[in-house]
């Protein structure tokens, strides 16, 4: 029987970036908190928290050791905007902001095993 010298890939991922936790599938895209990258570059995400295959699951403590999921730019965006109101009773206080969070939209490529 031959020697395999390839890395294994995963079925599904689940990795952390800008401190969120997304779930990523090869072929499918995630929107993730705002990235440097131009649109149409690969970026890569190391904080693998959780790799299963179609056999197993392999869960990290705190990540999967080796484990990367790699993807390309697709797009950078604002998300819809939320109305921050505050005030206070009986004194005439109010304010009112607006924000709208920057997101990239990555196309998830491949998810590599250790």
């Amino acid at each position: 029987m031959a020697n395999k010298t390839s890395t294994k890939t995963a079925r599904y991922a689940i990795f952390r970036a800008g401190g969120k936790q997304f779930r990523a599938e090869p072929g499918h895209t995630v929107r993730v908190p705002a990235l440097a990258s131009a649109v149409g570059e690969t970026v890569t995400f190391a904080e693998v928290l959780v790799a299963a295959t179609d056999t197993a699951v392999q869960v990290g403590v705190p990540t999967v050791e080796g484990a990367t999921v790699t993807g390309e730019v697709v797009a950078h965006g604002k998300d819809r905007k939320i109305v921050v109101f505050k005030r206070k009773r009986r004194k005439n206080y109010r304010r009112k902001q607006g924000h709208r969070q920057k997101f990239t939209e990555v196309r998830i490529g491949e998810i590599r095993l250790g």
